[in-house]
């Protein structure tokens, strides 16, 4: 079972507070969220909003439902209902088909390959660690336990990934 959450704007920069920094692009950027808790889910969907990130998030809730998605498959047929991310949260410990294995099949994937990864995540793991970036993770964070850190890592993750960082523009098949 998908969910689309359409991001109410706020008129305010995520990034206040960093030095010289103008406002995010105007065009709400697209994250995939991989996470099949719901509270963990409703959070960082939260957090996202609390920090004036604009965006449009796809919430799947196991494996097999990321790469539908990823991939065009079931219900995820048609372009408008599966628009490439410019960012994907991933949890590891999914049902049906674990976060490890989705990231290895979206980094061997050409046209997926580019879209940057992060695992957000409970396990400190250094196993864990180790295959997400074994598998070409671009970045792997612990969830934090505190709302208020929470908070500042998902105001963070917003301006680095969709405000500095930038990535290839390719062709959307």
């Amino acid at each position: 079972m998908g969910f689309k959450y359409n991001y109410r704007p706020l008129y305010r920069n995520i990034c206040d507070g960093y030095r010289g920094m103008s406002v995010l692009k105007r065009n709400p950027s697209v994250i995939l969220l991989v996470e099949d808790d719901d509270g963990h889910a409703t959070l960082t969907m939260r957090a996202l909003e609390k920090a004036g990130v604009p965006n449009k998030i796809y919430w799947v809730i196991d494996g097999e439902e990321a790469l539908d998605y990823l991939f065009r498959k079931e219900k995820y047929v048609e372009k408008g209902e599966s628009p490439r991310p410019d960012l994907i949260l991933l949890d590891l410990r999914l049902p049906k088909l674990d976060g490890h294995n989705v990231l290895k099949e979206i980094k061997k994937t050409a046209e997926l390959k580019y879209i940057p990864v992060v695992v957000f995540t409970t396990s400190k793991s250094d196993k864990d660690i180790l295959q997400a970036y074994t598998n070409y993770v671009n970045s792997y964070l612990v969830k934090p336990a505190d709302f208020d850190e929470f908070y500042r890592m998902i105001r963070a993750l917003g301006c680095y990934w969709l405000k500095w960082n930038r990535t290839p523009k390719l062709k959307e098949a």
